[in-house]
């Protein structure tokens, strides 16, 4: 419950005011809070860590230092991956540093900053060029809408690949954050290459202990909504973004009423791989 109220309160105070005045007409003004660096993900982590240790998955931490490192790890705390303490656990006590793991992460680091800089910078000045243009044409609209989305993939991988990188370099193996999500078949498949370890979050801490899919149709669509509006607030403060996840949330939900088992192979939300 803290840990929520304090991501509410910086992440979603001027939204929940914003849609009262909306609503009512009134006046309220909005905070303007500063939002906290890595807010979500380190909010995130430390459920997880409550979680886990209430469930007897995990054991509890009694080192405060090593707890603070867990939570405040530099390398994924701004943009992944999720890193749940079970993940780190035994490294956080005793790390094995090797010749091997620097060069694997450096190689992971450099490619991953390949990716930022040469491609999906260069792929964002092709979307700015067009923004800029008075007159477009449908041409114009299809390439900037594929260049985006190239942009915002890579861009966003490429810090995964920083991230477990740096993490290597220091004796820390991260999980995989993509896994080739523009070669799936399906919406279903594409949520489960994408942002892995957000879904597998998602999965074991809302999807699970509302039933999952072993549950009536009924039910697992509501346990599919729930899910889909969340990861939409997740994203963004706007309704824009809880639209967006309804709308992923239907897709997927129409796969799964079609099929006699759930397409995305329980959960209905993004497994990790």
């Amino acid at each position: 419950i803290i840990n929520l109220l304090m991501l509410g309160f910086f992440k979603y105070a001027d939204f929940a005011i914003a849609t009262v005045n909306s609503l009512f007409g009134s006046e309220i003004p909005l905070l303007h809070l500063p939002l906290p660096i890595g807010i979500s993900f380190y909010t995130f982590q430390t459920m997880s860590y409550t979680i886990d240790v209430y469930r007897g998955t995990a054991h509890a931490q009694k080192n405060f230092i090593n707890f603070g490192a867990f939570v405040s790890l530099f390398p994924q705390l701004v943009a992944g991956p999720i890193v749940r303490y079970t993940d780190i656990e035994k490294e956080l006590n005793q790390r094995k540093h090797t010749l091997e793991m620097f060069s694997e992460g450096a190689l992971r680091f450099a490619l991953g900053l390949g990716k930022k800089v040469i491609l999906a910078n260069g792929i964002a000045q092709v979307c700015k060029e067009f923004a800029s243009l008075e007159q477009k044409t449908v041409l114009m609209h299809w390439m900037c809408i594929f260049a985006y989305m190239l942009q915002v993939y890579l861009d966003f991988s490429a810090y995964s690949d920083m991230a477990i990188g740096i993490g290597k370099i220091l004796g820390f193996k991260f999980p995989e954050n993509f896994n080739y999500p523009f070669i799936s078949k399906s919406i279903s498949e594409f949520w489960r290459r994408w942002h892995m370890t957000l879904g597998g979050w998602f999965r074991d801490y809302i999807y699970f202990p509302l039933g999952g899919s072993k549950v009536k149709k009924p039910r697992w669509v509501f346990n599919l909504a729930v899910v889909w509006m969340v990861t939409g607030l997740w994203h963004g403060a706007e309704w824009n973004f809880v639209l967006w996840g309804v709308y992923f949330g239907v897709l997927i939900a129409i796969e799964g009423i079609n099929v006699e088992t759930n397409p995305m192979n329980e959960p209905a939300v993004i497994t990790q791989q």
